[in-house]
C-alpha cells in the first residue's frame, strides 16, 4: 500500500491551486515588463511631439529602462536574501509604481527620463526575483511550467500595451501618452496587494533558521495531492 501511494504521490503531487495561485500572483510582475514595452512604441511617438525631443533624445528615453533594469536585477539577489523574496516582489510592484507615476505626471522631458530611470529599476527586480520565487516554492514535477509562466505575462503585457496604444491614441497629445505610461501603476497596485496573501519561499525561511514556518509552507504547497490520494484509498 505505502509502495502505491507513493508511486500515485509522484504522479499527482505536480500541480495544486495553492502552488498555482502563488505562482500566477509572483509572475503577474512581469506584466510591466511586456506593457512597458508595447505602450512605449507607440508613446515615444506623441512625446516627440509633445516635448519637441530629438531622434537621440527619443533613442535614450526607449533604452534607458534596459540599462536600468540591469541595476535592479544585480541588487535583486542580495536584497531578497536579506527581506525575503515575497517583499522583493513588493519592493519591484512599488518601484516600479513610482515610476509609472514619475512618468505620466512629468512635466519636462528630465523627469520623464527619471521615472523611466526608477521603473527600470523596478523591472529588474521583477525578472529576477519572480521566477526565483516561483522555483523555490513549486514542486520540482511541475518546477519547469511553473518558472516559464514570467515568459507568459511578458508577452501578455507586450499584448496590454498595443492595445493601451491603440485605445487612447485618439485623445488630446498632452493626455494620451501619459495615461498610457501613468496606466502601468495599476497592475502594480494590484500585485502589491496580492503578494500580502502569498507565503514566504520555503528556502528563504530556512536560510533563516524559521524551520517551523518552512514546514507550514512546504505541507501546504506539496501535501495536498498527497492528502487528496490518501482520501481516495480509504474510499
Amino acid at each position: 500500500m505505502a509502495e502505491i501511494e507513493a508511486s500515485q504521490y509522484r504522479k499527482n503531487s505536480g500541480l495544486n491551486k495553492y502552488t498555482i495561485v502563488c505562482a500566477l500572483l509572483a509572475s503577474t510582475n512581469s506584466i510591466l515588463l511586456g506593457y512597458d514595452i508595447g505602450v512605449m512604441s507607440g508613446a515615444v511617438i506623441l512625446i516627440k511631439d509633445d516635448f519637441k525631443i530629438t531622434r537621440t533624445q527619443q533613442e535614450i528615453l526607449v533604452g534607458t529602462l534596459n540599462v536600468f533594469s540591469l541595476i535592479g536585477s544585480l541588487a535583486s539577489g542580495k536584497t531578497s536574501d536579506i527581506i525575503g523574496r515575497r517583499y522583493t516582489i513588493v519592493l519591484a510592484a512599488c518601484t516600479f509604481l513610482m515610476g509609472a507615476l514619475l512618468m505620466g505626471l512629468a512635466p519636462s522631458y528630465p523627469f520623464l527620463m527619471t521615472g523611466r530611470c526608477v521603473a527600470g529599476i523596478g523591472v529588474g527586480y521583477a525578472l529576477m526575483i519572480a521566477p526565483v520565487y516561483t522555483a523555490e516554492l513549486s514542486p520540482a514535477m511541475s518546477r519547469g511550467f511553473l518558472t516559464s509562466l514570467p515568459e507568459v505575462f511578458i508577452t501578455f503585457g507586450l499584448l496590454v500595451g498595443y492595445i493601451v496604444n491603440f485605445a487612447l491614441s485618439g485623445l488630446p497629445l498632452h493626455i494620451s501618452w501619459r495615461l498610457m505610461l501613468g496606466l502601468a501603476a495599476v497592475p502594480g497596485i494590484g500585485i502589491g496587494f496580492g503578494v500580502i496573501a502569498m507565503p514566504e519561499s520555503p528556502r528563504w525561511l530556512v536560510m533563516k533558521g524559521k524551520l517551523s514556518e518552512a514546514k507550514k509552507v512546504l505541507i501546504s504547497d506539496r501535501n495536498q495531492g498527497l492528502l487528496k490520494l490518501r482520501q481516495k484509498l480509504k474510499n
